[in-house]
């Protein structure tokens, strides 16, 4: 088998013979990628173990550069095989939300969209997958990238499941280089005590990646060590405390061929909502219009939870260019906000610092403890 530098320089070499051979070569494009054509995206599922939510919004040009549009005012309900039907509430931003509800864990569901501008689509009916438990969630240091690499175990005792997705949501404790312990009152124009603390702060991301998994080929319906987050370790996440939240969810075999596809066609542009480069179309159709294109895989499942938390002391505490020493007088007139502290023996001068280097949520989190936190 040819190596990687081989293999490329054998590319290369063909590429090149190609283009003495041709006198004109005409990009190609597939229609749907630079289609000026607004595809309805449908991204979520029955959740039948906590809230549901689900997003409407559309594809653009692969040249497009304006921002997404996102699909507001529309109704959306589920209808289960017994006949009960849930409608969503508009929640905003094309978000759309169905609270907690006694779902039938058995038999299928379907889910129905119409749209403000009369447009009518329907999915497949679907059959509830019950998610097994998450075993386990289990972290070790990789040397080799320098980062802490974390992974699920999980398995079905009746091997019914096979087919696996995970989401998670990460949150990280940390804190600014410089405490504030003061700042200019703009109406007493004064020099005060901060009452509260920026120093501290929390800052929680979720999962961009499509996280698939299938046991398939396998006897038993096991996953174990299967990663699913690579953190390295100069990101500080791990220098205080750093938790994360996964969430499993059992696929049928539709339903995992579908997310794969997806992956690999968005692999390059980052999310559902990037302009899609081939067409990976789902379950759900138009009724209005047969012809039309719809993008998303709608299912109905349970949702497995579980957190953990690490406080491996990993990284450095964060540095910045030394602070300013203004006047009294001085921090009063600029209305300096990230004021340090008083120095000097008459307490006549304090320091001063900016707010990526005295304010923690500059840095993108809140210094609002959340309430799961350990």
């Amino acid at each position: 088998m040819l190596n990687r530098k081989m293999w490329h320089k054998t590319v290369m070499a063909i590429a090149a013979l190609t283009l003495l051979m041709t006198a004109c070569i005409e990009p190609f494009s597939p229609p749907e990628v630079n289609s000026d054509a607004n595809y309805l995206v449908v991204d979520g599922f029955l959740n039948l173990g906590d809230t549901s939510v689900i997003e409407l919004r559309h594809t653009q040009s692969t040249q497009e550069e304006a921002a997404q549009l996102v699909e507001t005012r529309a109704k959306l309900s589920v209808k289960a095989e017994t006949g009960e039907t849930y409608e969503f509430l508009e929640y905003g931003n094309g978000k759309y939300i169905l609270p907690p509800k006694n779902f039938r864990q058995s038999g299928t569901y379907q889910l129905s969209i119409k749209t403000l501008n009369g447009k009518e689509y329907l999915s497949e009916a679907v059959p509830v997958i019950l998610t097994p438990a998450i075993d386990e969630v289990t972290y070790r240091y990789d040397a080799n990238r320098d980062a802490m690499v974390i992974s699920v175990n999980t398995h079905d005792p009746k091997n019914n499941t096979r087919f696996y997705r995970w989401k998670f949501e990460e949150t990280h404790e940390y804190r600014a280089a410089y405490y504030s312990a003061l700042f200019v009152d703009p109406v007493k124009k004064m020099i005060v005590g901060r009452n509260e603390d920026i120093n501290l702060c929390w800052q929680t991301k979720k999962s961009g990646s499509i996280l698939l998994g299938s046991t398939v080929k396998l006897t038993s319906d096991v996953i174990k060590e299967l990663p699913i987050n690579v953190v390295p370790i100069s990101t500080n996440k791990f220098y205080i405390k750093y938790s994360i939240l996964v969430k499993q969810y059992g696929l049928s075999r539709e339903g995992f061929e579908y997310w794969t596809d997806l992956a690999k066609t968005t692999q390059g542009t980052g999310s559902l909502f990037d302009p899609l480069p081939s067409l990976v179309t789902g379950n759900i159709k138009s009724v209005t219009d047969p012809k039309e294109l719809v993008f998303g895989f709608f299912s109905a499942s349970t949702e497995a939870r579980k957190r953990i938390f690490m406080a491996p002391g990993l990284g450095r505490y964060p540095s910045c260019d030394a602070p300013d020493t203004l006047s009294i007088a001085d921090a009063i007139q600029n209305n300096s906000q990230y004021l340090l502290n008083y120095i000097g023996e008459r307490s006549e001068r304090v320091l001063s610092s900016s707010p990526g280097c005295a304010d923690c949520r500059s840095q993108g989190g809140t210094n609002k403890r959340p309430s799961f936190w350990e």
